[in-house]
């Protein structure tokens, strides 16, 4: 498979202006997509950030089972990560990261008055990948649609701050990725996942990677059911062609992206492509 890279115009200027604004911040959100935590975490944030208090936030929770997602919090809470799962989409947990971001203002404004500084409204700054959910997260927050919102990459392209209440104010940002992905391995669940630019990937390599990863997670009764197509002792590649001879008349990329959106969109079920690994 050919290298997915992607780092547009768009991004990377936005990096530069968040370097910039992050002097200004109080608390950083990190959103991650509960499907992939790992491949979505970007690996300079905590170089960026320094001591400034990190919140992580696993989004898309509906997409994966409660018990994955039970088992990633106790994953977290063993790395010593303070961690709150949302769902953008129907607004669930979002109360509680607007307690959070407001806890964290109280702990600043302690800090202001000791310094003989007046209290002001907590910072916030929403980072993560592309089409993770920060957008809508936003949107919750405010409780109406301020910022645009959509199932793709690079939708957010400018820096703007909006105020949430009297006490919070919040920096939404451009998705952020590498400008280099080394791990390509994570670069294929971005982009099956679609957190990554669709010109970084062919669609036809990426749904046979889905295909694939399906199968090495002990989740291939759920092709044979949805499909009729056994994706066992195949390739991934084996089984698009074969999907795409018995449902659609030969075409392979219209096989693919009923695949990838089938999964895409939760009609596949709910999928993890990460399980957290837990030391002995």
């Amino acid at each position: 498979m050919p290298l997915i890279q992607w780092y547009p115009g768009h991004i990377a200027k936005a990096e530069r202006q968040l370097k910039e604004q992050l002097n200004r911040v109080d608390v950083v959100f990190e959103v991650l997509d509960a499907r992939i935590p790992l491949a979505s975490h970007h690996p300079d944030i905590t170089e960026w950030i320094g001591e400034k208090p990190r919140v992580v936030v696993l989004n898309r929770m509906d997409m994966i089972p409660e018990s994955v997602g039970q088992d990633w919090l106790n994953w977290f809470a063993a790395q010593g990560e303070t961690v709150y799962c949302t769902n953008a989409k129907q607004g669930k947990g979002i109360q509680s990261l607007k307690k959070a971001a407001q806890s964290k203002g109280v702990h600043m404004n302690e800090k202001r008055r000791n310094r003989g500084m007046r209290s002001r409204a907590v910072r916030a700054v929403v980072i993560g990948f592309p089409n993770v959910g920060k957008s809508a997260l936003i949107n919750r927050l405010l409780g109406r649609k301020v910022v645009a919102s959509a199932r793709r990459a690079g939708v957010t392209r400018r820096l703007q701050w909006i105020r949430i209440s009297d006490t919070i104010e919040l920096l939404d940002a451009p998705g952020i990725i590498p400008a280099k992905l080394d791990n390509q391995t994570d670069a294929i669940k971005l982009a099956i996942c679609e957190d990554i630019g669709e010109a970084a990937y062919d669609n036809q390599q990426i749904g046979a990677a889905l295909v694939d990863l399906l199968v090495e997670l002990n989740f291939e009764s759920i092709l044979v059911s949805r499909y009729q197509v056994s994706p066992l002792d195949i390739t991934g590649e084996e089984y698009i062609e074969r999907l795409g001879n018995t449902r659609y008349q030969g075409d392979k990329e219209r096989a693919t992206m009923q695949l990838l959106n089938d999964f895409r969109k939760g009609i596949m079920g709910k999928i993890p492509l990460e399980l957290p690994r837990f030391s002995a």
